[in-house]
């Protein structure tokens, strides 16, 4: 059975001290406080929307919560400039001050990796965390590593619509209601003004977060699992590679170092999902190996099977 699909989920606003954050809650409300519940975060320039399967999967009778980040949809503009460090300290308040007694299952997408990671390291509320889903979460090495934003390749893509040419318009799990509301949501001024104020600190929070040495403070969430879960980023790049040089887009040697990246993506990848495995004493790595970054949105199967394992790993069920 499946739990409340985000589209009928009515926002409760949290105040945070500064400004308020839209707080959407699916599921029944718990019986007791033990038992966990989960809480999405979503990756950069996207509002919880693209939550929507993955909550529409949970087991009926599994709590859980998606918010909108200062900035999106009914969520109000923060005074704060949106690093992740910021972003993780109005996360550690919405938890604080949001009617929420039960001890959270994180759930992070791409640059909710590095939020989480100045979340578990900067602030007071690491205590209520009970465990962990990075879904093909950047690691601090990532920009270095996987080079996501490599201008050469980039340009081959030039003009490609990302959800046409990644094959996500055909591939989605979302309903067409939902998905409606996602693209529709993207599109809206307020919520590509805000993606654009995060995307200009997007590099420097990498950096940010590296000159904290938290590799000699492994394991950062102690025995708490951590569940890891990876994607071919080749599928992505592949699509849009194919797309571009229909438009006519690249040199001859922009192409060619378009296709090394997209030989090479899968294992630097790899080799990045692996680094989050020393988060935890209790972790797994699996992978989403009919997805490219955005897993929650065409197999967001794995990611409810990333919550299931947490919760087996705690010797709670929800089904």
């Amino acid at each position: 059975m499946m739990s409340s699909p985000i589209l009928t989920s009515d926002p409760t606003l949290v105040n945070i001290g500064t400004h308020s954050l839209a707080l959407y809650s699916h599921g029944p409300e718990p019986k007791t406080t033990n038992g966990p519940v989960i809480l999405f975060i979503s990756g950069i320039a996207s509002s919880s929307l693209n939550w929507a399967a993955a909550v529409r999967l949970l087991p009926l009778s599994l709590r859980s919560y998606t918010y909108d980040r200062s900035g999106y949809r009914n969520s109000e503009t923060s005074p704060l400039t949106p690093t992740a460090e910021n972003i993780a300290l109005e996360l550690s308040q919405l938890i604080e001050k949001a009617p929420i007694a039960n001890p959270i299952i994180l759930v992070g997408h791409s640059w909710a990796g590095v939020i989480i990671c100045e979340f578990l390291a900067t602030t007071g509320n690491s205590h209520r965390i009970a465990g962990i889903v990075l879904v093909d979460a950047n690691h601090e090495t990532a920009l270095q590593v996987l080079q996501v934003n490599d201008p050469v390749m980039w340009s081959v893509f030039e003009g490609v619509d990302f959800f046409t040419g990644t094959g996500i318009q055909a591939e989605h799990k979302l309903t067409q209601d939902e998905w409606d509301a996602f693209t529709r949501d993207q599109a809206t001024e307020k919520s590509q003004l805000t993606g654009e104020k995060e995307e200009e600190q997007y590099e420097t929070s990498f950096t940010t977060l590296q000159e904290k040495q938290l590799s000699k403070r492994q394991p950062l969430a102690g025995n708490k699992p951590v569940f890891v879960i990876g994607s071919l980023r080749s599928r992505d790049w592949g699509g849009l590679y194919k797309a571009g040089v229909e438009r006519g887009n690249g040199t001859k040697e922009q192409r060619a170092h378009a296709r090394e990246m997209i030989e090479t993506a899968d294992g630097k990848s790899e080799r990045l999902m692996k680094k989050h495995l020393k988060l935890s004493t209790r972790s797994k790595l699996v992978w989403a190996r009919e997805s490219g970054h955005f897993i929650q949105l065409t197999q967001p199967d794995v990611v409810v099977e990333g919550v299931e394992w947490i919760l087996k790993e705690l010797g709670t069920s929800a089904l």
